[in-house]
Formats: structure tokens, C-alpha cells, sequence
């Protein structure tokens, strides 16, 4: 009992450092996919009008929700546009966004992971080449002219109904992950290959043994610089 309390304890640790690492390293990356290009968003645009509307306010190329306690500080839009982008990637600070901005950019196709975890995003504008993401049954409204395509009201890939879906295999329900993309979750009481085992995922077993590894070789490395320096 006091061997697994142990575990639990640096399974904790490694937890409440990886949490840390994980919020520094998204904080900055948000402030590198606003300063993306130059400029700031222009008040007349599309990103400027809805950020407006939504009492934001504009830092840099971004719109940023004021977050309070209950709704922490987020992007919720995004305008690259005029940005001379040929391809998109790095988009994934910006993942909560609701409105995104890509048009007037010689941009020849988008990935199909390019908006993976865009579960928020209702308005994406394009350049009149560029397809929708997902394909046109992935967006409720679809419009374009010689300047624009625009891809409006995302749909749930799992139909909305949260229910088992067929593409997923049983004992698993479908979670939508962004524009024609969908996760499978197992349902509580199974987990592994296909949902297939019952019973709770051994979190304590599986993680405890490499938290504790990961604490004894960080220590390691952190003595060995202060060597290091203490020689210098």
C-alpha cells in the first residue's frame, strides 16, 4: 500500500510539471501565430467586425477573448490574410478560434490535419481556389466570388447525436475533431486496441514506473549541468 501510494505521488509530480511545461510552451506559441505577419487585424475586416462584436480585443493578428475565471483568456480569431502564405501549417495555438482568415494568400492546397482540433470554427474564409476543408458536406454555408470562398456553420462530423458511431467500432462513441474530422473515445469500462478490455485502464501501473523514471533522469541531467558550470 505505501509502494503504490509512492507511485501515485510521482505520478502526481510528473503530472502538475508536464501541465506547466505544456501551459509556458502554449502561452508563447500563442504569441507567435499572432505576429505570424505583420500588421494587426484592420477593424473593417471580417475577424475585426466579429471581435468587436464579441467584446475582444485585437493583439496583433489575433482577436483574444477577455477570459475570467470561469472562461480563461483564448484566441477566438484569427486573420492572416495578405500574408503571402503558400502553404498553412503551425495552426494549432490557434485552435479555438471561431473565425479564421486566410484569403488574398497563393496558398495550392490545405492538409487535411491542417484544422485537427478546430472543433470551434464556424467561419473560415479562403481563397476562391482553395476547397473547404472537410469537403462541402463538412459546412452548413457555402459561398465564394473572385476574391473569397467562404465556409460557414461547421457541421458535427458525428451527426450531433454523441451516439456510437458506425465508423467507430464498438464500445466507443464519436467525438467530432475538427472540419470532416472525428476522434473514437472508449466508453467507461473499456479502453485498448478497438475498445475491446474491460475494466479501468491501469493508470497507477502503466504511468507511475515512467514518471518515476522521468524524475530520476531529469535529476541526473540537472546535477550534471550544475557540474558543468561549477567547472567552468
Amino acid at each position: 500500500m505505501q509502494a503504490g501510494g509512492v507511485q501515485l505521488k510521482c505520478l502526481l509530480f510528473v503530472f502538475v510539471v508536464f501541465l506547466h511545461i505544456l501551459y509556458s510552451s502554449s502561452q508563447l506559441n500563442e504569441l507567435q501565430v499572432c505576429e505570424r505577419c505583420t500588421g494587426k487585424v484592420p477593424n473593417s475586416s471580417a475577424v475585426g467586425q466579429f471581435c468587436s462584436s464579441s467584446a475582444g480585443r485585437i493583439n496583433r493578428r489575433c482577436c483574444v477573448s477577455n477570459g475570467n475565471a470561469g472562461d480563461p483568456e483564448r484566441i477566438t480569431g484569427l486573420d492572416l490574410s495578405n500574408c503571402s502564405l503558400t502553404k498553412v501549417e503551425g495552426l494549432q495555438e490557434a485552435s479555438t478560434a471561431v473565425i479564421l482568415d486566410l484569403s488574398d494568400n497563393p496558398i495550392v492546397n490545405l492538409s487535411e490535419s491542417t484544422f485537427q482540433g478546430f472543433v470551434m470554427l464556424n467561419y473560415l474564409i479562403l481563397p476562391p481556389d482553395v476547397a473547404c476543408p472537410g469537403g462541402d458536406a463538412s459546412w452548413d454555408r457555402l459561398e465564394s466570388n473572385n476574391r473569397s470562398r467562404l465556409c460557414g456553420g461547421q457541421k458535427n462530423t458525428c451527426n450531433q447525436t454523441g451516439q456510437l458511431s458506425n465508423t467507430c467500432p464498438e464500445f466507443s462513441l464519436c467525438e467530432p475533431n475538427g472540419p470532416g474530422l472525428f476522434n473514437c473515445s472508449c466508453d467507461e469500462g473499456h479502453h485498448g486496441y478497438k475498445c475491446l478490455r474491460e475494466g479501468e485502464f491501469p493508470t497507477v501501473q502503466v504511468f507511475a514506473p515512467l514518471g518515476a523514471s522521468t524524475v530520476v533522469i531529469s535529476f541526473l541531467l540537472w546535477v550534471s549541468q550544475r557540474r558543468k558550470v561549477k567547472s567552468i
